[in-house]
């Protein structure tokens, strides 16, 4: 049965999306803005205070290409989680900057304060999503006289409070008035990617008429790490249960180095699952197995508006090849575009842009203004 593209709760599965777009672009929203993500390069676009959006263009990792080891299944899968976490910290910290006023914007995060918040970020998922549940199903199982001790059951119910844990998290910051418009953002992400692999023009109003739902989302990575790390666990603990006698609080630290360590495996078997469902998306197992994703994204993306979706647009623009977008992109987007004077030249369709850094000689203004044509 055909899909309604005009309910924002269906996503649209029709047709091979891998036989309609040569590259699966993918993205992040970010405050008061969107990331793309393309072949070589990613792009971050942020609606600032002033009216005008903040553009700037950076080149992808080359590694995979350097070492093709890197692509090989499960290990690309781990690679890809690092390597996106790296780029959204990095957009996150533009956008911070940028979408406050120039009076009031900090410098900019460097290299050093986005590693210490990825690996404070990195703590508090230990902590919150592996430490929490092995200890909490710990306590209660000692509360009625360990019934569960390490076997399949201790797992399960393990299992099931980290997913609660996870859902009860989002859910709580979707009451956020400021979280819940990088959902918005969210969803705009989604209907631009979709109604590009989909064969749109990206008018916004075309782009609209798409769901905010989308079968790559991250948010879809998510719950299949949540639901493999059942499978993954409870083979993973019976094949290598703790020590006979350790202490409850020896078999907690036990099972949380254990799940680290098979952390990896699940973030792979995640990640193919993923593309699995990218590829074959009109396959009944593969709809099925995407369902949990499609139903937290219920959560974590909201309807946009037209603005939000103009930014979503540019940012998507700014890492489509040129000839690729021939035809495609809109003539009638009309907000300002202030492009960033480091890293890779950008070319908008129709864009009146200024570039942000020093003046041009003989002007008395900062940034020069230019209207790029298609």
């Amino acid at each position: 049965m055909p899909q309604d593209r005009n309910d924002p709760h269906v996503p649209d599965f029709s047709g091979d999306v891998a036989e309609m777009a040569p590259h699966y672009y993918g993205g992040q929203a970010v405050i008061e803005g969107v990331m793309m993500r393309g072949a070589d390069r990613w792009a971050v676009a942020v609606r600032r205070p002033e009216g005008d959006i903040w553009l700037e263009c950076h080149p992808t990792s080359t590694a995979p290409t350097r070492r093709p080891w890197l692509k090989w299944p499960m290990i690309r899968g781990c690679y890809a989680l690092v390597d996106s976490l790296k780029i959204g910290m990095r957009a996150l910290g533009i956008s911070a900057d940028k979408s406050v006023p120039e009076e009031e914007a900090e410098e900019e995060l460097n290299s050093v304060a986005v590693g210490a918040s990825l690996t404070i970020a990195l703590l508090l998922f230990i902590g919150v999503f592996i430490f929490l549940p092995s200890a909490g199903t710990k306590g209660l199982d000692a509360l009625i006289g360990n019934v569960m001790g390490d076997g399949v059951w201790f797992h399960i119910v393990e299992s099931v409070v980290r997913i609660v844990i996870f859902l009860g998290y989002l859910w709580a910051i979707s009451l956020i008035s400021d979280i819940r418009r990088v959902f918005q953002y969210h969803g705009a992400e989604h209907k631009t990617i979709a109604a590009w692999e989909h064969g749109e023009v990206l008018e916004p109003a075309n782009v609209d008429r798409y769901s905010t739902l989308h079968v790559r989302c991250g948010t879809n990575f998510l719950i299949l790490v949540m639901l493999l790390a059942i499978v993954v666990y409870t083979v993973g603990g019976l094949l290598v249960p703790p020590p006979e006698g350790i202490a409850w609080w020896g078999a907690v630290i036990y099972h949380v180095v254990l799940r680290i360590v098979l952390l990896p495996v699940v973030a792979g078997l995640a990640y193919e699952g993923l593309r699995l469902g990218a590829a074959k998306g009109d396959h009944l197992l593969v709809r099925a197995i995407m369902k949990p994703g499609l139903w937290l994204q219920l959560i974590t993306t909201k309807q946009p508006d037209e603005d939000q979706i103009e930014v979503a647009i540019r940012s998507f623009e700014a890492v489509v090849p040129a000839e690729a977008r021939t035809g495609r992109v809109p003539h009638t987007l009309d907000s300002l575009i202030t492009l960033a004077d480091d890293g890779l030249p950008v070319e908008l369709t129709e864009a009146t842009t200024r570039i942000h850094g020093e003046p041009v000689p003989g002007s008395d203004v900062e940034a020069s203004e230019r209207t790029d044509g298609a």
